[in-house]
Protein backbone atom coordinates (compact mmCIF):
# COMPACT_ATOMS: atom_id res chain seq x y z
CA UNK A 1 0.00 0.00 0.00
CA UNK A 2 0.75 3.70 -0.47
CA UNK A 3 1.22 6.00 2.57
CA UNK A 4 1.30 9.84 2.00
CA UNK A 5 3.01 12.04 4.81
CA UNK A 6 2.01 15.45 4.52
CA UNK A 7 4.55 18.01 5.21
CA UNK A 8 2.80 20.83 5.11
CA UNK A 9 3.13 24.80 6.65
CA UNK A 10 0.27 26.00 9.06
CA UNK A 11 -0.86 29.17 11.06
CA UNK A 12 -1.49 29.18 14.44
CA UNK A 13 -5.07 30.22 15.09
CA UNK A 14 -6.33 29.64 11.38
CA UNK A 15 -8.24 26.97 12.19
CA UNK A 16 -10.74 27.36 8.96
CA UNK A 17 -7.63 27.72 6.48
CA UNK A 18 -5.06 25.27 8.09
CA UNK A 19 -8.59 22.78 7.90
CA UNK A 20 -8.44 23.26 4.09
CA UNK A 21 -4.45 22.81 3.91
CA UNK A 22 -5.60 19.45 5.48
CA UNK A 23 -8.40 18.91 3.02
CA UNK A 24 -5.91 19.79 -0.31
CA UNK A 25 -3.19 17.26 1.42
CA UNK A 26 -5.81 14.10 1.71
CA UNK A 27 -6.66 15.09 -2.01
CA UNK A 28 -3.76 15.41 -3.11
CA UNK A 29 -2.40 12.26 -1.53
CA UNK A 30 -5.37 9.94 -2.36
CA UNK A 31 -4.95 11.27 -6.04
CA UNK A 32 -1.46 9.55 -5.89
CA UNK A 33 -3.03 5.94 -4.75
CA UNK A 34 -2.16 6.49 -1.09
CA UNK A 35 -4.31 4.74 1.66
CA UNK A 36 -3.27 6.84 4.19
CA UNK A 37 -2.16 10.55 4.96
CA UNK A 38 -0.71 11.81 7.65
CA UNK A 39 -0.44 15.12 8.78
CA UNK A 40 1.88 16.73 11.79
CA UNK A 41 1.28 17.57 15.53
CA UNK A 42 -1.56 19.81 16.57
CA UNK A 43 -2.01 21.08 12.53
CA UNK A 44 -5.58 21.43 12.61
CA UNK A 45 -4.54 24.86 15.72
CA UNK A 46 -0.95 25.07 14.72
CA UNK A 47 1.84 25.00 16.80
CA UNK A 48 3.29 26.08 19.23
CA UNK A 49 -0.56 27.65 20.09
CA UNK A 50 0.59 28.67 23.57
CA UNK A 51 -2.24 30.42 25.64
CA UNK A 52 -4.51 30.46 22.63
CA UNK A 53 -5.39 26.91 24.29
CA UNK A 54 -6.93 28.47 27.38
CA UNK A 55 -9.66 30.87 24.87
CA UNK A 56 -13.23 29.74 25.86
CA UNK A 57 -14.29 29.40 22.37
CA UNK A 58 -11.56 27.21 21.16
CA UNK A 59 -13.36 23.84 21.88
CA UNK A 60 -16.24 24.63 19.58
CA UNK A 61 -13.91 25.49 16.90
CA UNK A 62 -11.81 22.72 17.16
CA UNK A 63 -15.12 20.75 17.05
CA UNK A 64 -16.62 22.93 13.79
CA UNK A 65 -13.06 21.82 12.78
CA UNK A 66 -13.01 18.54 12.73
CA UNK A 67 -16.72 18.08 11.57
CA UNK A 68 -15.57 19.20 8.24
CA UNK A 69 -12.89 16.56 8.23
CA UNK A 70 -15.37 14.32 9.20
CA UNK A 71 -17.42 15.38 5.83
CA UNK A 72 -15.03 16.68 3.60
CA UNK A 73 -12.13 13.59 3.80
CA UNK A 74 -13.32 10.23 2.10
CA UNK A 75 -12.32 7.50 0.15
CA UNK A 76 -8.77 7.76 2.47
CA UNK A 77 -7.52 7.36 6.07
CA UNK A 78 -6.04 10.29 7.74
CA UNK A 79 -4.43 11.47 10.74
CA UNK A 80 -4.13 14.51 11.88
CA UNK A 81 -3.15 16.23 15.03
CA UNK A 82 -5.39 18.90 17.08
CA UNK A 83 -6.19 19.73 20.65
CA UNK A 84 -8.56 17.12 22.94
CA UNK A 85 -10.74 18.80 24.94
CA UNK A 86 -11.86 16.16 28.09
CA UNK A 87 -14.07 16.55 31.10
CA UNK A 88 -10.93 16.11 33.08
CA UNK A 89 -8.67 18.35 30.93
CA UNK A 90 -6.82 18.75 27.98
CA UNK A 91 -4.39 16.79 25.63
CA UNK A 92 -2.06 17.06 22.91
CA UNK A 93 -4.38 14.46 20.63
CA UNK A 94 -4.66 12.98 16.97
CA UNK A 95 -7.58 11.57 15.41
CA UNK A 96 -7.73 9.05 12.57
CA UNK A 97 -10.36 9.55 10.38
CA UNK A 98 -11.69 7.21 8.02
CA UNK A 99 -15.11 7.83 5.86
CA UNK A 100 -16.89 10.17 8.20
CA UNK A 101 -15.64 8.20 11.51
CA UNK A 102 -13.45 8.60 14.22
CA UNK A 103 -11.37 5.43 14.07
CA UNK A 104 -8.79 5.90 16.79
CA UNK A 105 -7.12 8.68 18.74
CA UNK A 106 -4.14 9.03 20.34
CA UNK A 107 -2.96 11.63 23.44
CA UNK A 108 0.36 12.36 23.69
CA UNK A 109 2.48 10.77 26.41
CA UNK A 110 5.77 12.25 27.00
CA UNK A 111 5.14 16.30 27.26
CA UNK A 112 8.12 18.21 26.90
CA UNK A 113 8.69 21.15 29.51
CA UNK A 114 12.16 22.30 28.62
CA UNK A 115 14.09 24.72 26.04
CA UNK A 116 10.88 26.09 24.15
CA UNK A 117 8.55 23.55 25.18
CA UNK A 118 5.94 24.72 27.99
CA UNK A 119 3.18 21.61 27.38
CA UNK A 120 2.78 20.95 30.84
CA UNK A 121 1.89 24.17 31.32
CA UNK A 122 -1.47 23.29 29.30
CA UNK A 123 -1.13 19.39 28.55
CA UNK A 124 -2.23 16.87 30.71
CA UNK A 125 -0.24 13.51 29.11
CA UNK A 126 -1.66 10.11 27.38
CA UNK A 127 -0.59 6.84 28.96
CA UNK A 128 -0.98 4.69 25.63
CA UNK A 129 -0.31 4.82 22.05
CA UNK A 130 -3.46 4.46 19.51
CA UNK A 131 -3.71 1.77 17.01
CA UNK A 132 -5.37 0.93 14.15
CA UNK A 133 -5.74 -1.53 10.83
CA UNK A 134 -5.43 -0.42 7.80
CA UNK A 135 -5.33 -2.87 4.55
CA UNK A 136 -5.29 -5.98 7.38
CA UNK A 137 -2.30 -4.63 8.86
CA UNK A 138 -1.79 -2.82 12.60
CA UNK A 139 -0.49 0.85 12.58
CA UNK A 140 0.94 2.74 15.80
CA UNK A 141 0.03 6.37 16.11
CA UNK A 142 2.53 8.66 18.70
CA UNK A 143 2.82 12.33 18.70
CA UNK A 144 5.99 14.09 18.41
CA UNK A 145 7.99 13.41 21.77
CA UNK A 146 6.85 10.72 22.63
CA UNK A 147 9.02 8.93 19.88
CA UNK A 148 12.19 10.40 21.98
CA UNK A 149 11.66 7.83 24.90
CA UNK A 150 11.57 4.11 24.95
CA UNK A 151 7.77 3.77 26.27
CA UNK A 152 5.44 4.51 23.95
CA UNK A 153 7.46 2.47 21.15
CA UNK A 154 7.24 -0.53 23.59
CA UNK A 155 3.76 -0.07 23.95
CA UNK A 156 3.13 -0.44 19.48
CA UNK A 157 5.55 -3.22 19.79
CA UNK A 158 3.30 -4.64 22.52
CA UNK A 159 0.38 -4.04 20.43
CA UNK A 160 1.22 -6.18 17.22
CA UNK A 161 2.03 -3.00 15.46
CA UNK A 162 3.78 -3.45 11.79
CA UNK A 163 4.37 0.18 11.46
CA UNK A 164 5.12 3.23 14.18
CA UNK A 165 3.53 6.47 12.80
CA UNK A 166 5.19 9.50 14.28
CA UNK A 167 3.52 13.00 13.69
CA UNK A 168 5.36 16.01 15.11
CA UNK A 169 6.04 19.91 15.76
CA UNK A 170 9.60 19.69 15.90
CA UNK A 171 11.43 22.87 15.85
CA UNK A 172 14.36 23.50 13.20
CA UNK A 173 18.36 24.07 15.04
CA UNK A 174 22.05 23.41 14.25
CA UNK A 175 22.16 19.44 13.86
CA UNK A 176 18.62 18.87 15.13
CA UNK A 177 18.11 16.82 11.66
CA UNK A 178 20.53 13.88 12.43
CA UNK A 179 19.75 14.06 16.05
CA UNK A 180 15.97 13.05 15.19
CA UNK A 181 17.43 10.31 13.04
CA UNK A 182 19.70 8.98 15.66
CA UNK A 183 16.47 8.67 18.01
CA UNK A 184 14.65 6.85 15.10
CA UNK A 185 17.25 4.11 14.78
CA UNK A 186 17.40 3.98 18.52
CA UNK A 187 13.63 2.85 18.56
CA UNK A 188 13.87 0.63 15.78
CA UNK A 189 16.89 -1.06 17.52
CA UNK A 190 14.93 -1.46 20.52
CA UNK A 191 11.47 -2.69 18.54
CA UNK A 192 12.57 -3.80 15.19
CA UNK A 193 9.85 -1.69 13.17
CA UNK A 194 9.88 0.44 10.58
CA UNK A 195 8.99 4.15 11.38
CA UNK A 196 7.36 7.23 9.75
CA UNK A 197 8.03 10.30 10.77
CA UNK A 198 6.41 13.67 9.64
CA UNK A 199 7.15 17.12 10.76
CA UNK A 200 5.70 20.65 9.79
CA UNK A 201 7.22 23.24 8.05
CA UNK A 202 7.18 27.19 8.49
CA UNK A 203 8.01 30.07 10.09
CA UNK A 204 6.11 30.44 13.68
CA UNK A 205 7.49 33.66 15.79
CA UNK A 206 10.61 32.80 16.71
CA UNK A 207 10.77 29.01 15.59
CA UNK A 208 11.35 27.51 12.62
CA UNK A 209 10.27 25.18 10.95
CA UNK A 210 12.27 22.38 8.70
CA UNK A 211 10.22 19.71 7.97
CA UNK A 212 12.91 16.67 7.16
CA UNK A 213 9.84 14.03 7.14
CA UNK A 214 11.45 10.64 7.11
CA UNK A 215 10.97 7.06 7.24
CA UNK A 216 13.23 3.59 8.26
CA UNK A 217 12.47 0.66 6.79
CA UNK A 218 12.14 -3.06 9.27
CA UNK A 219 16.33 -2.89 8.96
CA UNK A 220 16.34 0.13 10.51
CA UNK A 221 17.76 1.95 7.03
CA UNK A 222 16.54 5.34 6.18
CA UNK A 223 14.49 4.45 3.65
CA UNK A 224 12.65 8.35 3.20
CA UNK A 225 13.80 11.36 3.16
CA UNK A 226 11.58 14.73 2.89
CA UNK A 227 13.52 17.80 1.13
CA UNK A 228 13.97 20.67 3.86
CA UNK A 229 12.14 23.83 4.47
CA UNK A 230 9.63 22.47 1.85
CA UNK A 231 5.77 21.83 1.50
CA UNK A 232 4.58 18.36 0.09
CA UNK A 233 2.45 15.85 0.34
CA UNK A 234 5.02 13.00 -0.12
CA UNK A 235 3.94 9.38 -0.80
CA UNK A 236 6.22 5.88 0.09
CA UNK A 237 5.50 2.43 -0.35
CA UNK A 238 4.59 0.49 2.46
CA UNK A 239 5.17 -3.54 2.02
CA UNK A 240 7.16 -6.61 3.12
CA UNK A 241 10.17 -4.44 3.47
CA UNK A 242 8.03 -1.52 5.74
CA UNK A 243 8.86 1.71 4.01
CA UNK A 244 10.45 2.83 1.05
CA UNK A 245 10.39 6.82 -0.54
CA UNK A 246 12.66 8.97 -2.36
CA UNK A 247 15.69 10.35 -0.18
CA UNK A 248 16.45 13.86 -0.36
CA UNK A 249 19.96 14.68 0.26
CA UNK A 250 20.44 16.41 3.58
CA UNK A 251 21.38 20.17 3.49
CA UNK A 252 24.55 21.51 4.66
CA UNK A 253 24.45 23.79 7.54
CA UNK A 254 24.77 26.98 6.07
CA UNK A 255 22.12 25.95 3.65
CA UNK A 256 20.06 25.20 6.38
CA UNK A 257 20.41 28.02 8.60
CA UNK A 258 19.94 30.17 5.47
CA UNK A 259 16.82 28.75 4.17
CA UNK A 260 15.35 28.47 8.15
CA UNK A 261 16.19 32.76 8.13
CA UNK A 262 14.23 33.16 4.91
CA UNK A 263 11.39 30.93 5.17
CA UNK A 264 10.75 32.56 9.10
CA UNK A 265 11.19 36.41 7.94
CA UNK A 266 8.63 34.91 4.76
CA UNK A 267 6.16 34.05 7.23
CA UNK A 268 6.32 36.75 9.52
CA UNK A 269 6.39 39.41 7.38
CA UNK A 270 3.64 37.62 5.62
CA UNK A 271 1.02 36.73 7.90
CA UNK A 272 1.34 39.72 9.82
CA UNK A 273 0.26 41.37 7.00
CA UNK A 274 3.14 43.74 6.15
CA UNK A 275 3.47 44.90 2.72
CA UNK A 276 6.98 45.21 2.34
CA UNK A 277 10.04 44.94 5.14
CA UNK A 278 12.83 47.91 5.39
CA UNK A 279 16.10 46.78 5.91
CA UNK A 280 19.04 49.68 7.12
CA UNK A 281 21.97 48.61 5.15
CA UNK A 282 25.00 49.95 5.99
CA UNK A 283 27.43 48.31 4.09
CA UNK A 284 28.31 45.83 6.65
CA UNK A 285 28.15 42.18 6.95
CA UNK A 286 25.48 42.00 9.27
CA UNK A 287 22.73 44.25 6.88
CA UNK A 288 24.37 42.99 3.86
CA UNK A 289 22.88 39.23 4.85
CA UNK A 290 20.09 40.78 6.35
CA UNK A 291 18.94 42.74 2.92
CA UNK A 292 19.94 38.90 0.83
CA UNK A 293 17.78 36.86 3.47
CA UNK A 294 14.58 39.75 2.91
CA UNK A 295 15.05 39.72 -0.71
CA UNK A 296 14.96 36.14 -1.01
CA UNK A 297 12.38 35.76 1.21
CA UNK A 298 9.76 38.26 -0.22
CA UNK A 299 10.95 39.02 -3.76
CA UNK A 300 13.50 42.33 -4.24
CA UNK A 301 10.21 44.54 -5.19
CA UNK A 302 9.22 44.38 -1.64
CA UNK A 303 12.43 45.04 0.11
CA UNK A 304 13.50 48.41 0.76
CA UNK A 305 16.99 49.05 1.43
CA UNK A 306 17.64 52.71 3.05
CA UNK A 307 21.70 54.00 3.72
CA UNK A 308 21.97 56.48 6.47
CA UNK A 309 25.59 57.80 6.48
CA UNK A 310 26.97 59.84 9.45
CA UNK A 311 30.32 61.90 9.28
CA UNK A 312 32.08 58.50 10.42
CA UNK A 313 30.56 56.30 7.54
CA UNK A 314 32.99 55.14 5.51
CA UNK A 315 32.51 55.49 1.49
CA UNK A 316 32.89 51.95 0.88
CA UNK A 317 30.51 51.48 3.13
CA UNK A 318 28.10 53.90 0.82
CA UNK A 319 29.80 52.08 -2.59
CA UNK A 320 29.21 48.31 -1.04
CA UNK A 321 25.60 49.18 0.28
CA UNK A 322 24.87 51.03 -3.19
CA UNK A 323 26.58 47.67 -4.83
CA UNK A 324 24.71 45.09 -3.10
CA UNK A 325 20.65 46.86 -3.45
CA UNK A 326 21.84 46.71 -6.99
CA UNK A 327 22.61 43.45 -7.26
CA UNK A 328 19.48 42.51 -5.44
CA UNK A 329 17.66 44.46 -6.74
CA UNK A 330 15.79 46.00 -4.31
CA UNK A 331 14.68 50.12 -4.08
CA UNK A 332 17.22 52.10 -2.59
CA UNK A 333 17.23 55.13 -0.78
CA UNK A 334 20.30 57.26 1.48
CA UNK A 335 18.82 59.57 4.19
CA UNK A 336 21.96 61.15 5.60
CA UNK A 337 21.44 61.55 9.24
CA UNK A 338 24.35 64.36 9.98
CA UNK A 339 21.31 66.89 10.30
CA UNK A 340 19.37 65.48 12.66
CA UNK A 341 22.39 64.00 14.64
CA UNK A 342 24.09 67.92 14.82
CA UNK A 343 20.45 68.65 16.13
CA UNK A 344 20.39 66.42 18.74
CA UNK A 345 23.62 67.19 20.08
CA UNK A 346 22.32 70.81 20.09
CA UNK A 347 19.57 70.32 21.99
CA UNK A 348 21.76 68.40 24.75
CA UNK A 349 24.53 70.84 24.59
CA UNK A 350 23.82 72.91 27.52
CA UNK A 351 22.73 69.53 29.67
CA UNK A 352 25.96 68.32 28.62
CA UNK A 353 28.12 71.13 29.25
CA UNK A 354 31.95 70.25 30.55
CA UNK A 355 31.40 66.56 29.49
CA UNK A 356 33.93 65.12 26.91
CA UNK A 357 31.77 63.11 24.33
CA UNK A 358 31.39 59.26 25.01
CA UNK A 359 29.25 56.16 24.11
CA UNK A 360 26.28 58.66 24.78
CA UNK A 361 26.73 60.49 21.01
CA UNK A 362 27.80 56.95 19.40
CA UNK A 363 23.82 55.67 20.59
CA UNK A 364 22.42 59.06 19.46
CA UNK A 365 23.35 58.22 15.89
CA UNK A 366 22.41 54.93 16.37
CA UNK A 367 19.12 56.59 17.39
CA UNK A 368 18.80 58.89 14.82
CA UNK A 369 18.61 55.66 12.77
CA UNK A 370 15.99 53.69 14.36
CA UNK A 371 13.55 56.71 14.65
CA UNK A 372 14.05 57.31 10.70
CA UNK A 373 13.42 53.92 10.04
CA UNK A 374 10.28 53.71 11.97
CA UNK A 375 9.47 56.49 10.55
CA UNK A 376 9.29 55.36 7.58
CA UNK A 377 7.81 51.83 8.49
CA UNK A 378 4.63 54.17 9.98
CA UNK A 379 4.18 55.81 6.64
CA UNK A 380 4.77 52.79 4.59
CA UNK A 381 3.53 49.67 6.80
CA UNK A 382 6.94 47.85 6.05
CA UNK A 383 8.55 46.47 8.76
CA UNK A 384 11.68 47.49 9.78
CA UNK A 385 13.95 44.05 9.91
CA UNK A 386 16.34 44.57 12.55
CA UNK A 387 20.43 43.32 11.88
CA UNK A 388 21.71 42.65 15.48
CA UNK A 389 23.35 39.32 15.31
CA UNK A 390 23.56 36.68 18.38
CA UNK A 391 27.08 37.69 19.79
CA UNK A 392 25.83 41.59 19.93
CA UNK A 393 22.63 40.74 21.69
CA UNK A 394 24.45 38.62 24.00
CA UNK A 395 26.93 41.12 25.05
CA UNK A 396 24.94 44.04 25.21
CA UNK A 397 26.76 45.60 21.80
CA UNK A 398 23.67 47.18 20.48
CA UNK A 399 21.87 50.34 21.13
CA UNK A 400 18.33 50.33 22.80
CA UNK A 401 15.57 52.43 20.83
CA UNK A 402 18.68 52.53 17.88
CA UNK A 403 19.43 49.51 15.83
CA UNK A 404 17.26 47.48 17.73
CA UNK A 405 14.30 49.38 16.57
CA UNK A 406 11.81 47.06 14.36
CA UNK A 407 9.33 44.27 14.00
CA UNK A 408 11.68 41.37 13.57
CA UNK A 409 15.27 40.54 14.15
CA UNK A 410 16.32 37.41 11.28
CA UNK A 411 19.83 37.16 12.61
CA UNK A 412 18.61 37.33 16.11
CA UNK A 413 19.92 33.71 16.82
CA UNK A 414 22.84 34.06 14.57
CA UNK A 415 26.82 34.13 15.88
CA UNK A 416 28.70 36.82 14.21
CA UNK A 417 31.25 34.16 12.83
CA UNK A 418 28.01 31.69 11.21
CA UNK A 419 27.06 35.64 9.37
CA UNK A 420 29.98 35.46 7.74
CA UNK A 421 29.54 31.91 6.29
CA UNK A 422 26.01 32.90 5.82
CA UNK A 423 27.51 35.54 3.58
CA UNK A 424 29.88 33.65 1.82
CA UNK A 425 26.69 31.13 1.12
CA UNK A 426 24.87 33.20 -0.59
CA UNK A 427 27.51 34.63 -3.00
CA UNK A 428 27.77 30.78 -4.17
CA UNK A 429 24.34 31.54 -5.34
CA UNK A 430 24.81 34.27 -7.48
CA UNK A 431 27.48 34.79 -10.48
CA UNK A 432 30.91 34.57 -9.10
CA UNK A 433 31.74 37.72 -11.11
CA UNK A 434 29.13 39.56 -9.17
CA UNK A 435 28.93 38.97 -5.55
CA UNK A 436 25.33 39.81 -4.25
CA UNK A 437 27.49 40.68 -1.21
CA UNK A 438 30.54 42.89 -1.75
CA UNK A 439 34.03 40.94 -1.02
CA UNK A 440 34.82 44.08 0.88
CA UNK A 441 32.34 43.47 3.28
CA UNK A 442 33.41 39.94 4.20
CA UNK A 443 36.83 40.81 4.24
CA UNK A 444 37.04 44.06 6.07
CA UNK A 445 37.05 44.43 9.86
CA UNK A 446 33.70 44.81 11.67
CA UNK A 447 33.15 48.58 12.66
CA UNK A 448 29.84 50.12 14.29
CA UNK A 449 31.30 53.42 12.17
CA UNK A 450 29.84 55.32 15.37
CA UNK A 451 33.14 57.23 15.93
CA UNK A 452 36.68 57.62 14.13
CA UNK A 453 38.41 54.07 13.19
CA UNK A 454 36.26 52.33 15.53
CA UNK A 455 36.52 48.49 15.26
CA UNK A 456 34.55 45.96 17.07
CA UNK A 457 37.66 44.57 18.43
CA UNK A 458 38.22 47.75 20.35
CA UNK A 459 34.93 46.67 22.70
CA UNK A 460 35.29 43.04 22.27
CA UNK A 461 37.48 39.90 22.00
CA UNK A 462 37.67 38.99 18.18
CA UNK A 463 34.79 37.46 17.46
CA UNK A 464 36.49 33.88 17.02
CA UNK A 465 36.98 33.80 20.54
CA UNK A 466 33.69 35.76 21.86
CA UNK A 467 31.56 33.29 19.60
CA UNK A 468 33.09 29.60 21.49
CA UNK A 469 32.66 31.42 24.44
CA UNK A 470 29.23 32.69 24.78
CA UNK A 471 28.01 29.24 22.93
CA UNK A 472 29.92 27.49 26.13
CA UNK A 473 28.31 30.10 28.88
CA UNK A 474 24.91 31.07 27.01
CA UNK A 475 24.30 27.33 25.36
CA UNK A 476 26.24 25.29 27.27
CA UNK A 477 25.42 26.75 30.68
CA UNK A 478 28.99 26.02 31.76
CA UNK A 479 30.75 27.78 35.15
CA UNK A 480 33.66 30.57 33.91
CA UNK A 481 36.21 28.13 35.58
CA UNK A 482 35.02 25.54 33.41
CA UNK A 483 35.04 27.87 29.95
CA UNK A 484 38.80 29.19 30.88
CA UNK A 485 39.57 25.64 31.56
CA UNK A 486 39.01 24.95 27.71
CA UNK A 487 42.06 27.14 26.86
CA UNK A 488 40.45 30.75 27.61
CA UNK A 489 41.83 33.79 28.83
CA UNK A 490 39.94 34.02 32.47
CA UNK A 491 40.03 37.48 32.58
CA UNK A 492 38.32 37.50 29.04
CA UNK A 493 35.58 34.84 29.96
CA UNK A 494 35.00 36.81 33.12
CA UNK A 495 34.40 40.19 31.05
CA UNK A 496 32.35 38.21 28.69
CA UNK A 497 29.81 36.63 30.99
CA UNK A 498 29.60 39.82 33.04
CA UNK A 499 28.27 41.24 29.40
CA UNK A 500 25.69 38.73 28.92
CA UNK A 501 24.33 39.19 32.43
CA UNK A 502 24.28 43.02 32.15
CA UNK A 503 22.18 43.08 28.98
CA UNK A 504 19.47 41.03 29.89
CA UNK A 505 17.17 43.98 29.88
CA UNK A 506 18.36 44.88 26.76
CA UNK A 507 17.32 41.55 25.29
CA UNK A 508 14.18 41.41 26.83
CA UNK A 509 13.51 44.63 24.66
CA UNK A 510 13.98 42.54 21.34
CA UNK A 511 11.88 42.39 18.62
CA UNK A 512 11.27 38.43 18.14
CA UNK A 513 14.08 36.54 15.50
CA UNK A 514 13.74 32.70 14.85
CA UNK A 515 15.72 30.51 16.82
CA UNK A 516 18.19 28.26 15.15
CA UNK A 517 20.80 27.02 17.91
CA UNK A 518 20.47 24.95 20.69
CA UNK A 519 19.48 27.70 22.97
CA UNK A 520 17.99 30.83 21.62
CA UNK A 521 17.51 34.15 23.52
CA UNK A 522 13.75 34.68 24.56
CA UNK A 523 11.32 31.54 25.64
CA UNK A 524 14.01 28.76 26.41
CA UNK A 525 16.48 31.01 27.99
CA UNK A 526 14.72 32.37 31.03
CA UNK A 527 17.29 34.51 33.34
CA UNK A 528 16.46 37.46 36.56
CA UNK A 529 16.79 40.94 35.37
CA UNK A 530 18.05 42.08 38.61
CA UNK A 531 20.56 38.65 40.30
CA UNK A 532 23.93 38.05 41.24
CA UNK A 533 25.36 35.21 40.55
CA UNK A 534 29.24 35.54 40.03
CA UNK A 535 31.05 32.35 38.56
CA UNK A 536 27.97 30.80 38.26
Amino acid sequence: MKLALAQINLWVGDIEGNVAKIIRAAEQAKGQGAELVACPELAMLGYPPDDLLLRSALPRAIDEGLQRLLEAVQGITLVVGLPEFAPEGLYNGAVVIRDGTVIARARKQLLPNYGVFDEKRHFLPGDSVASFELGGRRIALCICEDVWGPGPAAQAQAAGAELLLNINASPFEIGKAAERLAVLRQRHAETALPIAYVNMVGGQDDLVFDGGSMALNARGELAFRAPEFEEGVYCLDFDADGLRGSTAEPLAEEAAVYRALVVATRDYVDRNGFPGALVGLSGGIDSAVIAAVAADALGPERVWAVSLPSRYTAGMSNDDARIEAERLGIRYSIIPIESAFEAMEGLLAPSFDGRRPDLTEENLQSRCRGVLLMGLSNKFGNVVLTTGNKSEMAVGYCTLYGDMCGGFAPIKDVYKTLVYRLAVYRNTLAPADAPVIPLRVIEREPSAELRHEQKDSDSLPPYEVLDPILQAYVEDCLSIPEIAARGFDEAVVRKVAQLVRRSEYKRRQSPPGPKVTHRAFGRERRYPLTAQYGDL
